[in-house]
């Protein structure tokens, strides 16, 4: 407590999460010719829209929750009691992102590139606060990681508080499964694979970012399935995140294979690409078609800008 203001464990790491993704995002998109502090400009936006479009998914996949017989739909607004959905998280955020990447006049796809392994590392740190939270494990477990459960009470009244009491006994009720550690190990392979692939192949026109996606529901789809906690469930008794996981991964790997644009140059002179971004290594026509000398230039700028480069073994004119 902070006076009377509570401080969650959950709350601090995902803050921690989104400065290290606008860091290291901020770092990427410069690197690749951007402008610094615009993925902080874009971030003033894709936070909010992306913290309202998780509690959204939560309330929308857990609505007889907070709307249902006996349901509490103030409760709905109570997002400091928990519940975020990742789907909704990174769906309107995007949204977000577009509006922030409008203002600053930047290619949403361009921007997505710079920040993709940085959201998933920011996803693998938000998963620390599932310790403190004792949430979204598995089933029980005699291997050496796994979480002990204690029973959490208000040390006032004695009540069961599983998110804000404490265990006034320390002998674990069980032991199971952390498949949020799972998710967290697997979201940093994610983000080492796309930087990887990032450098390598010169991923661009947003393939880095459904790199990342692609990468964190193949692991989610299978991890989901290892938890116990309570789910929505659709199709008979399938967890709602293993199939919204599938179909997004397809989406995915659809825009890998679909999209093979090479990576753009960003930025690029207003009177070259009116229209945006280019790519790098598409031949231009300087060679061909040498622009007219400004009659006010320097002759040595004139000169440099009519030069021909002359080929091996021929003699420059």
């Amino acid at each position: 407590m902070l006076g009377p203001i509570p401080i969650r464990a959950y709350a601090l790491c995902i803050i921690a999460g989104i400065i290290v993704a606008v860091m290291w995002g901020d770092r990427r998109f410069v690197a690749r010719g951007g402008e610094p502090g615009t993925v902080t400009d874009v971030a003033v936006f894709a936070v909010p829209f992306g913290l309202v479009g998780g509690r959204l998914y939560h309330v929308a996949t857990d609505w007889y929750t907070y709307f249902g017989p006996g349901g509490d739909p103030v409760g709905a607004l109570k997002i400091w009691q928990g519940g975020l959905g990742i789907w909704g998280a990174v769906a309107l955020g995007a949204v977000g992102a577009w509006i922030g990447c409008r203002r600053r006049g930047v290619p949403l796809p361009f921007f997505a590139d710079a920040v993709a392994p940085g959201i998933v590392v920011a996803q693998a740190i938000g998963r620390v606060g599932n310790y403190f939270n004792q949430e979204l494990y598995g089933g029980p477990t005699t291997l050496p990681w796994g979480l002990e459960i204690y029973r959490r009470v208000d040390p006032s009244t004695g009540l069961p508080d599983s998110l804000g009491g404490v265990a006034l006994d320390h002998t674990p009720i069980e032991i199971v499964h952390p498949t949020f550690l799972y998710e967290l190990l697997w979201n940093l392979v994610v983000a080492a694979v796309v930087v990887w692939a990032d450098r390598r192949f010169r991923l661009g026109h947003g393939r880095a970012f459904a790199l990342y996606v692609a990468g964190y529901t193949l692991g989610r789809f299978f991890i989901e399935m290892a938890r116990t906690d309570h789910a929505t469930r659709v199709f008979g008794d399938v967890r709602i995140n293993v199939v919204v996981a599938g179909v997004v991964f397809i989406g995915a790997v659809l825009y890998l294979v679909l999209v093979r644009k090479p990576r753009e140059v960003y930025p690029v002179p207003a009177d070259d690409t009116p229209d945006g971004p280019v790519d790098d290594d598409t031949p231009g026509d300087d060679a061909a078609d040498p622009p007219a000398a400004d009659a006010s230039a320097p002759e040595a700028e004139t000169a440099d800008r009519d030069r021909v480069v002359a080929e091996p073994g021929e003699r420059s004119p």
